[in-house]
């Protein structure tokens, strides 16, 4: 199978291949799993081949279902099809879950939030003659989603992502054509079937020791990409694990919130200092190249918009002392719990240590023996 996509499919590494081979053979078992992970084909620009992969999973995948800008009735139906699960295969999300949409397709939303665990509902009232009753369809389905950017961060941190990118010039991949090929894929997928159905009860009855960091809700995204490697055999274990870590890290280094991003960007401000006030971080968000904080809906980002956005993650100003003068600010050992939890990927003083030490200025290294000074923020 991973030798028929290479052929037509210009993957941006060999972890999104092997992502992309697991994914498909989990379809075939997805009722075995606690979970079924969406697999989400996103690239910065068309023409990336994101179709293209929709287009050959089609042909392997259990009861494929392609939709372009499906409606959230007809996606439950589809799950609920008494035939069997189906596989979703949507394309252009971007134009679904864009900012001017993104109201009117919450259902939609939640049926592919929820879906992703076995034995997930979506609750809808019907009116039956003049009475109104209460129905159950079940969401639970693998879904694979293409589009450009992102998509919702709810639906983000139920996906195994494949950034897909251009073709550079030297890069050669066969011409797909459905009509020639078909036969092929079909057949390869009789096969895959066949052989899922032969590990049914392993899978069924072991839990794969997943890497060092694949936690929480990454467990449940590639607990059931890495039992397929697993029963696999040969290198796919060690593969498995790799793309699964490699994807992992690449998706965590993307802030998928706008806290989190302040958050990244608060470190890169705050790189060498112990404390700063509200104005000049402000001021230094707003002068990072590539930030949105010079433009928020229009507006740039100011001392109260900071307090708002940071307050949900319990950081608040507070009066702080620069050389003479006293105002308004925040100190690194406030932002020490809220780095720990959402932006993990810094150096941070020990919290129990003193919270007095001197101003240090910008590009100024600490004197030897300052109290408290135990610590530097590492730049994104």
């Amino acid at each position: 199978m991973e030798t028929f996509l290479s052929r037509f499919i210009a993957y941006p590494t060999d972890h999104a291949r092997v992502a992309h081979v697991l994914w498909i053979a989990h379809a075939h078992v997805a009722d075995v799993f606690d979970n079924t992970p969406r697999l989400a084909v996103l690239s910065p620009e068309p023409g990336s081949g994101k179709t293209r992969v929709l287009e050959i999973s089609e042909c392997l995948v259990p009861r494929p279902v392609v939709t372009v800008n499906a409606t959230p009735s007809y996606v439950f139906r589809k799950i609920g099809d008494p035939e069997g699960l189906p596989t979703l295969l949507m394309d252009e999300v971007d134009a679904i879950f864009n900012s001017r949409k993104a109201d009117s397709n919450e259902d939609l939303r939640g049926i592919l939030n929820s879906g992703y665990r076995r034995g997930a509902y979506v609750g809808r009232a019907a009116v039956v003659g003049k009475g109104v009753v209460t129905e159950e369809w079940p969401s639970f389905a693998p879904v694979a989603l293409a589009g450009l950017g992102n998509l919702p961060d709810t639906l983000m941190t139920r996906s195994v992502i494949i950034r897909m990118k251009r073709r550079r010039s030297g890069e050669r991949v066969e011409p797909y054509r459905e009509r020639v090929e078909r036969a092929v894929a079909e057949a390869l997928r009789e096969e895959l079937a066949d052989w899922c159905e032969s590990i049914r009860e392993v899978l069924g009855s072991n839990y794969p020791e997943l890497p060092e960091g694949i936690e929480d809700r990454d467990a449940d995204i590639w607990e059931p990409l890495i039992a397929i490697a697993d029963a696999a055999g040969g290198e796919w274990p060690s593969r498995g694990r790799g793309a699964a870590v490699f994807l992992t890290e690449e998706s965590h280094a993307r802030p998928v919130t706008l806290g989190v991003r302040l958050l990244a960007d608060i470190r890169v401000v705050l790189a060498g200092r112990d404390r700063i006030s509200s104005a000049e971080l402000v001021e230094g968000l707003r002068t990072l190249e590539g930030a949105p904080w010079d433009s928020l809906k229009g507006e740039p980002l100011d001392t109260r918009g900071l307090a708002r956005m940071l307050d949900k993650y319990d950081v608040k100003p507070t009066k702080i002392r620069l050389g003479s003068i006293t105002v308004q600010g925040y100190t690194l050992a406030g932002f020490w719990d809220a780095f720990e939890r959402y932006a993990p990927h810094v150096t941070l003083p020990d919290p129990e240590q003193p919270e007095q030490p001197e101003h240090i200025a910008p590009g100024t290294a600490p004197r030897s023996g300052t109290a408290g000074t135990g610590g530097t923020v590492a730049a994104a």
